[in-house]
């Protein structure tokens, strides 16, 4: 299958879920190719044909965009050299859940969340530690006697009463031996930082040396500036004293490929509720779609967030839709 046709299956299983898609993030370098939004849930998602094509560059740019977006940075993929990926596993790239087509399919559409983890050494599954106290308990069993049946320590069968996961086997022993399903799923949504590869927190790369103006503007008026460098937008910014008033920027001078990212941002940004703005040189029309253009001198004479925003609502297509 060619990765244009694996993009279209995932968009169209996305939407089938009842998530809004963005249209493609269709330039390079990209670290997502959609993002996606169903309630509350925001996906940011890579599709990939072989899942060793995403790199540690790229899943650092996925993790610090899923904190500024309040979104869940994913991978769907079919394989990693020559063997494909397990229905019903979760990987981790450079700290990112990776999903097989089918995973994603279950856990999205059918609402069937996966049960097992990939993991140095092998295969997980999420342990439920409470109730397999109560039926070990219930069995009139002790430690030592659980441990002996499983041919572990009795520290280990304390470790897997206290939270600590289990391989597939031994998860699969214990509910043979108690006769009770004792495993939870893995959240992919939320709660998979645990199990994640052990990465450190990636730090934002540095301001471009052209959007150095652009950035001091808006830390003048109060917001937190993040550089990106695989992203269709150059910086998303966090007004310090409202975190949900988000504003995506580009900067360049007015080209087609200028527009192209424009048009991409306001469709990202309708997806993860978030206003953008286009720095241009010399103004030709007042937005592309949603994504309001302004001029780098109009840029620069902005005195606080309000003219900020006033100017958003001025060249905006939807300016009922700005944070108040």
């Amino acid at each position: 299958m060619s990765r244009s046709a694996l993009v279209g299956n995932v968009t169209a299983m996305l939407e089938d879920a009842g998530f809004m898609v963005s249209d493609r993030c269709a330039i390079r370098p990209k670290s997502f190719d959609v993002a996606a939004r169903r309630g509350e849930d925001v996906l940011l998602v890579k599709i990939l044909g072989n899942i060793d094509a995403f790199d540690g560059h790229t899943g650092g740019e996925m993790r610090r965009l899923g904190t500024y977006l309040n979104a869940t940075p994913i991978v769907v993929g079919l394989r990693t050299r020559d063997e494909e990926l397990k229905p019903g596993v979760v990987y981790f790239r450079h700290g990112v859940p990776v999903l097989s087509p089918d995973t994603a399919l279950d856990l999205f559409v059918e609402e069937v969340p996966p049960l097992i983890y990939a993991a140095p050494g092998g295969l997980y599954v999420n342990i439920d530690s409470e109730v397999l106290a109560d039926v070990r308990e219930e069995k009139e069993w002790s430690l030592g006697r659980l441990a002996k049946e499983l041919g572990v320590s009795r520290r280990t069968v304390s470790k897997y009463e206290d939270g600590m996961d289990a391989s597939v086997e031994v998860a699969a022993e214990l509910e043979d031996l108690f006769d009770a399903p004792l495993t939870s799923p893995v959240s992919v949504l939320e709660g998979t930082e645990d199990i994640r590869d052990d990465e450190p927190a990636p730090e934002d790369p540095d301001v471009a040396p052209e959007d150095e103006p652009i950035a001091t503007v808006f830390t003048r008026i109060g917001f937190e500036v993040h550089p990106t460098d695989r992203a269709p937008f150059k910086t998303v910014n966090e007004n310090a004293n409202r975190r949900e008033q988000q504003v995506l920027t580009g900067h360049s001078a007015f080209t087609e490929a200028a527009e192209k990212r424009a048009r991409i941002m306001s469709s990202v940004g309708e997806v993860t509720r978030t206003r953008s703005v286009y720095v241009v040189d010399e103004l030709t029309r007042e937005s592309v779609e949603g994504t309001a253009l302004i001029e780098q001198d109009e840029m620069e004479a902005i005195e606080d967030a309000d003219d900020l925003r006033d100017l958003i609502m001025e060249r905006g297509d939807d300016p009922e839709e700005v944070a108040e």
